[in-house]
């Protein structure tokens, strides 16, 4: 039977919600980003993995390097995509992590579904960067409109439908440990 919720539960997983991403990304932006290449290790592991999906696909594809580190993707014969910081999904990962974490369950599904969901999201996100590739090579024209709407809406729908799946599957397991 599902545990009803009510409206200060809601509250509280809005407030908590709320400072665990302000947190996640302050520390993003004022640590990460500042003083490592996690973001440029994330870009290169996309291009990699788009790289290894057009191949497979049976594209001839090129890579630019700009400051050391690959930037660019694309199949030859076209301007290709250029993959930036806010496309590395870091800040989709403290996202979902987020709304898991605020969110009533067990944490001993937390501590799965969590990097789970992330490699999920990381995946879709190499093929989000393999379709605009494709776009790019086919129509570049199109490749604005469905990169800042459709997979945008694709990605988040995504991340949505993860989220749902733990409310309806896993948060109301409850097991002998605390459920935050």
């Amino acid at each position: 039977m599902k545990a009803s919720r009510s409206p200060s539960a809601f509250i509280k997983f809005l407030i908590l919600a709320s400072a665990l991403y302000l947190l996640l990304f302050l520390v993003h932006q004022f640590i990460v980003k500042r003083y490592t290449y996690y973001d440029q290790r994330f870009i290169t592991w996309i291009i990699q993995g788009a790289d290894v999906g057009l191949r497979l696909l049976g594209y001839k594809t090129f890579m630019v390097l700009q400051d050391r580190d690959i930037q660019v993707l694309g199949i030859d014969g076209s301007n290709g995509v250029w993959v930036g910081s806010n496309c590395n999904a870091i800040s989709l990962f403290s996202l979902f992590s987020v709304f898991i974490i605020a969110y009533p369950g067990p944490w001993k599904h937390k501590a799965w579904f969590i990097p789970a969901g992330i490699v999920a999201i990381h995946l879709i996100n190499i093929l989000r960067v393999v379709a605009l590739a494709m776009i790019a090579n086919y129509d570049y024209r199109l490749l604005d409109f469905n990169h800042t709407y459709t997979f945008t809406f694709l990605v988040y729908g995504f991340i949505f439908g993860l989220w749902i799946i733990w409310v309806n599957r896993f948060s109301n397991k409850i097991s002998s440990s605390s459920t935050h």
